[in-house]
């Protein structure tokens, strides 16, 4: 049969000999080189697969705190854009100050979210949540900050007026007699 060409009504078929017919000495013959020492596989696999366990928790700690820092970046961006929309009050200096408040608030109730990927028993957690939650307290910081400077907060007597009593009357006058 020429190659590239079937026989009418039957297909191609491949076949291949994996058997070793060579009379050519096969690696199993050959000396293992000096210095190299074949240990039992259950061993080479233990250590190889604790030495994985270890590489993985070591992974997973470095990612937890890159997570755990990434809200500085946040807070830093965040700064810059207050101070960019300036002390009057507008839209987008409301805007840019409820964005400030809303991104903490939401990042410090899905704390246990965010670091779920990282968890492990090999691996400690507590001080990237911390500094995570640190961070993200100092951006919650920021955004009051910003609506004190703005005058939104009611920090002053003058923002309570309207709940006060009205004054105690010191003095009355009356009519009387009129002179010229």
């Amino acid at each position: 049969m020429d190659k590239g060409k079937a026989v009418m009504g039957t297909g191609r078929r491949w076949a291949v000999d994996f058997s070793d017919q060579s009379t050519v000495p096969s690696s199993r013959d050959i000396l293992d080189p000096p210095g190299f020492s074949r240990a039992s596989p259950e061993q080479d696999d233990s250590a190889t697969s604790r030495q994985k366990k270890d590489a993985e928790a070591n992974w997973k700690l470095q990612k937890a705190w890159e997570v755990a820092q990434s809200p500085f970046k946040n807070l830093m961006m965040m700064g810059f854009m207050m101070w960019m929309a300036g002390n009057t009050v507008h839209l987008f200096s409301i805007g840019i100050t409820f964005s400030a408040l809303w991104q903490p608030i939401s990042a410090l109730q899905s704390v246990g979210k965010i670091f779920e990927p990282f968890k492990d028993n090999k691996v400690e957690l507590l001080m990237p949540k911390l500094l995570f939650l640190a961070l993200n307290l100092g951006g919650l910081a920021l955004g009051i900050w910003k609506l004190n400077t703005l005058g939104l907060l009611p920090t002053h007597a003058s923002d309570w007026v309207s709940s006060l009593p009205p004054p105690q009357e010191v003095e009355h006058s009356g009519g009387g007699f009129v002179f010229h």
